[in-house]
């Protein structure tokens, strides 16, 4: 007969284990880093639903109030929440602007009418009840710029463009010192006020705010910017008018509340080896006061994030950072105090996403010659998503300062900017305009990037050797 109780415990579990081996066996291995960026393009909703829960939770974010407070708060529970560790919220303090509650302006002849405008960031008010003024008609920067030295004495300023779409954003750069500098220029030559044509290509009657600059020693002057069909109605004006002067009245409230506080929110995907330095994705927490954000950032941020968790399944060598930096909009406030705070801390790479939602189309690189092989690499495992292999060195987005004063690695995935100008600082930046197929897309190019960058041995920039894993019990 079979004696079945003779086996010692250990031949006991000797047999168990053996009779397990072949389950054991069966059991498919955790999905690879491909197929987790294949999962994301199939169907991951983080992104989405961190883009939603800010919009409509929190909602416009202002830099220095106590809306992009809240959102500090909002973003810094949800990391907790989904597994983020050494969440942290960085104060510092900045200069806060803050727009009011009037933005009015109206001509005065010879064709009275309503025009609809927003102020501009770091704009002065006008004296209760408005400035009106003969406006003077400049349809380029640079026919400002040759203007003689006070000869806007007394006029308001209307400086005008010619800015197109493009899948590049290319045209921000031509088109933007028209805010960035133009009623600084204004200012500098006699004038008390300067509206400009929006920076942006829709024509719908959404101004697009943004922040502009005084040169030292010129008193900030009331700055706003009119919608684009508004703007080509003041030109069709110019057109009829036929010598005779355009007026405008003008009239803002806009204030400076001195020093406030912002702040960046920080949090780690710890990776299996502390003493290589981090992989760092950046994006920005805050928004104008006029829209919610969802393309500039929320949808930057909950592209970041998605992808750390993705790459987190995996257990990295590095670990990856996430960076929410806070008051971008108004000055890169808390791009620069990070910097400063962890200039120190050496960074392996920077990457940010920080231009909507829409398909990735190109990745670039600042290390093509120095480390070919890497960046190759990188190119060759996007190329599925349709993501070509770009030539021209990556400069980093805004708030990758530190990376930038490290002299360090960075990568650009560049997002299809054709329709962002037509949503960027104006009320329209909302939740709907996110497309969820061109999200995903995203989620998983950054996924593929992040993975191969946060698992990369070797140093990214030089290919120099980095120290190796400590013993096991060192790790955290």
């Amino acid at each position: 007969m079979t004696r079945l109780h003779t086996r010692t415990p250990t031949a006991l579990a000797a047999l168990l284990l053996a009779s397990a081996a072949p389950l054991a066996a069966n059991t498919p291995p955790p999905p690879s880093l491909a197929q987790r960026a294949d999962m994301a393009l199939a169907h991951d909703d983080h992104a989405y639903a961190f883009i939603e829960g800010l919009t409509t939770e929190v909602g416009p974010r202002q830099a220095g109030t106590e809306a992009e407070a809240r959102a500090r708060a909002w973003a810094a529970a949800w990391l907790r929440q989904h597994g983020f560790a050494n969440v942290a919220i960085e104060p510092f303090m900045m200069d806060t602007w803050v727009p009011g509650d009037i933005a009015r302006a109206r001509v005065t002849a010879p064709f009275a009418q309503d025009l609809v405008l927003l102020p501009l960031g770091n704009s002065a008010a006008t004296p209760a009840g408005g400035i009106e003024a003969e406006v003077a008609f400049f349809p380029s920067l640079d026919a400002l710029r040759a203007a003689p030295e006070g000869s806007l004495k007394g006029k308001i300023a209307y400086i005008s463009h010619q800015m197109r779409p493009s899948q590049d954003g290319s045209h921000y750069g031509f088109a933007g010192p028209v805010r960035w500098v133009g009623p600084g220029i204004a200012a500098s030559k006699g004038a008390i006020g300067a509206v400009i044509k929006s920076i942006g290509t829709d024509h719908h009657r959404n101004p697009h705010t943004g922040g502009t600059s005084f040169p030292p020693g010129v008193a900030a002057i009331p700055a706003a910017a009119l919608s684009l069909p508004d703007a080509e109605n003041l030109e069709r004006m110019f057109a009829r008018a036929a010598g005779r002067p355009v007026k405008l009245r003008l009239e803002l409230n806009p204030r400076q509340l001195g020093h406030t506080e912002s702040g960046n929110v920080v949090g780690e995907i710890p990776g299996t080896n502390p003493l290589l330095p981090p992989v760092l994705l950046a994006c920005h927490l805050d928004s104008w006061w006029n829209a919610p954000g969802a393309f500039d950032d929320a949808a930057g941020c909950g592209i970041i994030i998605a992808a750390a968790r993705q790459v987190a399944a995996s257990r990295p060598l590095r670990t990856i950072r996430v960076l929410l930096a806070g008051a971008e909009e108004t000055g890169l406030w808390g791009s620069r105090a990070y910097s400063a705070a962890h200039l120190a801390e050496p960074i392996a790479v920077g990457l940010e996403s920080d231009f909507g939602a829409d398909r990735i189309w190109r990745i670039d690189t600042n290390f093509r010659e120095s480390n070919p092989a890497l960046h190759q690499r990188l190119a060759a495992a996007v190329a599925r998503f349709g993501v070509a292999a770009g030539s021209d060195p990556a400069t980093g987005g805004a708030d990758l300062n530190i990376v930038r004063d490290q002299k360090g690695a960075l990568v650009d995935l560049q997002q299809d900017g054709t329709r962002y100008f037509d949503l960027h600082h104006t009320p329209d930046d909302t939740l709907d305009k996110i497309d969820l197929a061109q999200l995903r897309q995203n989620v998983a190019v950054w996924t593929e990037v992040v993975g191969i960058l946060a698992n990369e041995s070797t140093a990214i920039l030089t290919g120099a050797p980095v120290p190796s894993a400590p013993p096991i019990m060192e790790q955290r």
